[in-house]
């Protein structure tokens, strides 16, 4: 029998599906009355005023004003804002700034103001209320619900809260599922991982767990450590476990691992969020793709991916996108982000409704567990590593290794010396720790028991350029790619 709340769910959920396929319904008059909202409240801003916003009209008008610019570019106006200087990119201050770990220059703070922070919380429960419309479920709402997410702890800086986004959101709980909601807020303030994880193990045993939502390299620790506990699947333990929601990174590579702790299949629905903005989340079971946020106080305008690097790319909104097309993504939003490029390539896999699938970044980078590695930083950990030794390295690629033979997941480094060092694992141990240096991301992965410290695995001298002339790539132009987020040029490798 269903209880009054699973019973109201559905109505509710009724009344969401038909409010987003309002929008969803008239895509281009969506976009552009955001646009038209976000420039006319942007225009008494000092980024407005510097961008000369009183003269912007069209799209057109925008791009020939506002260039497209990364964190680094836009960093003076941003530092003006962590200073507590009003007014700058948005009106007022923000309420929070995301706290992110930074591609070039230590951390970045993106910022939240009190009209975006809404739009962050109302996509993921949207998320929920389209699966309990689509599928007619909506018993899960009775049971109890995981989120594993960051700390909520957060500090004060010039009157304005820091934290990472996860963390931020924890504070935005719907009270209707503040009951069902797991983990208990001091364990949620659990700064160590590996303790926070146990438990969480602890708390969620005896309940009826019906929802679990991660990033799918948390979530699967979180699955071992109640299997190791019990000896039984998770789907054993929790026999009304039945949706999983994940977002953060490709849940391709986990799915058949998944499957076998949980011992069945479930539903589940990802989501597309970032310190940025929640941009998608799936908005049905069998369609490829997300549901694009339109409607969300985000502005979108797309670079293909082949012109990016030219001097003055083409910028176009959604009313001139193609499905299966490689765009970089460019937002503005009501958090006082201008042509911001959030580094994310995306694919349209349908455009009614727009729905797009992430395909990558704009650079080379490993994220398999949510860490964010970019070359810029494998490089430098190298550079600081082997400085005043007598190692000399040819050329090296890192990819991740996510289904050891034993053992934890780790980061492996396939590396040709020109010049090998005489205790190998000494050089791994110190590439590591300039890794964990630079990135909080990874730092938080090692010491949380999620990775182990990275391997190297030795290439034949030659091996690069013999890998190269096998794939038609050798000379010219063409660089043996520094990162992977899969194992192609890895197996070619470990075959060897």
């Amino acid at each position: 029998m269903l209880s009054i709340k699973s019973a109201l769910a559905k109505p509710f959920a009724k009344h969401v599906y038909k409010r987003i396929k309002k929008w969803a319904d008239k895509p281009i008059e969506t976009q552009e009355r955001v646009f038209q909202e976000l420039i006319s409240k942007g225009a008494g801003t000092v980024f407005g005023k510097d961008h000369d916003f009183v003269s912007i009209n069209n799209h057109l008008d925008f791009v020939k004003r506002v260039p497209v610019r990364d964190y680094e570019a836009l960093k003076p106006y941003v530092e003006k804002a962590v200073a507590g200087e009003e007014n700058i990119l948005w009106t007022g201050k923000p309420i929070y700034f995301a706290k992110t770990s930074g591609t070039t220059s230590g951390s970045k703070y993106i910022p939240i103001t009190k009209e975006s922070m809404p739009t962050h919380v109302e996509a993921a429960k949207n998320a929920i209320l389209m699966y309990i419309h689509e599928t007619g479920n909506a018993k899960f709402v009775d049971g109890k619900m995981i989120f594993l997410q960051g700390s909520p702890v957060l500090k004060e800086q010039n009157g304005i809260q820091l934290g990472r986004l996860s963390g931020i959101v924890a504070h935005y709980v719907p009270k209707y599922l503040q009951k069902n909601r797991l983990p208990s807020w001091e364990t949620n303030c659990i700064e160590d991982w590996e303790t926070k994880v146990d438990a969480i193990v602890e708390e969620t045993l005896p309940e009826n767990m019906t929802v679990i939502s991660g990033i799918p390299s948390w979530v699967q620790m979180y699955f071992e450590k109640l299997q190791q506990k019990t000896g039984k699947k998770v789907g054993d333990i929790f026999k009304n476990f039945n949706l999983f929601i994940f977002g953060g990174v490709n849940y391709e590579p986990y799915r058949a691992k998944f499957e076998n702790l949980i011992g069945r299949k479930v539903d589940s629905i990802e989501l597309y969020p970032a310190s940025e903005g929640f941009f998608a989340f799936q908005d049905k079971q069998n369609e490829k793709g997300m549901l694009l946020q339109l409607n969300s106080g985000i502005f979108y305008e797309f670079i293909k991916i082949d012109d990016f690097f030219n001097d003055n790319p083409k910028r176009i909104t959604i009313a001139d996108v193609e499905i299966g097309v490689n765009y970089v993504m460019i937002i503005s939003t009501n958090a006082g982000l201008w042509a911001y490029n959030i580094g994310d390539t995306v694919e349209f896999t349908s455009l009614n409704p727009y729905r797009v699938i992430v395909s990558g970044r704009i650079k080379h980078f490993i994220s398999a567990f949510g860490e964010h590695v970019i070359g810029k930083e494998v490089e430098q950990a190298m550079k600081e590593a082997t400085l005043n030794t007598e190692v000399r390295v040819s050329e090296f690629t890192v990819a991740p290794q996510i289904n050891p033979t034993e053992g934890l997941p780790y980061h492996e480094w396939f590396v040709e010396f020109e010049n090998e060092p005489e205790n190998l694992s000494a050089l791994a141990k110190k590439i590591d720790q300039s890794l964990q240096e630079q990135n909080s991301y990874y730092f938080d992965l090692i010491k949380g028991k999620v990775l182990q410290s990275l391997k190297i695995t030795k290439v034949k001298k030659g091996g690069f350029q013999d890998y190269m002339k096998s794939v038609g790539k050798l000379g010219g132009q063409n660089k043996i790619p520094r990162l992977s987020n899969d194992r192609k040029i890895a197996n070619h490798f470990s075959t060897d």
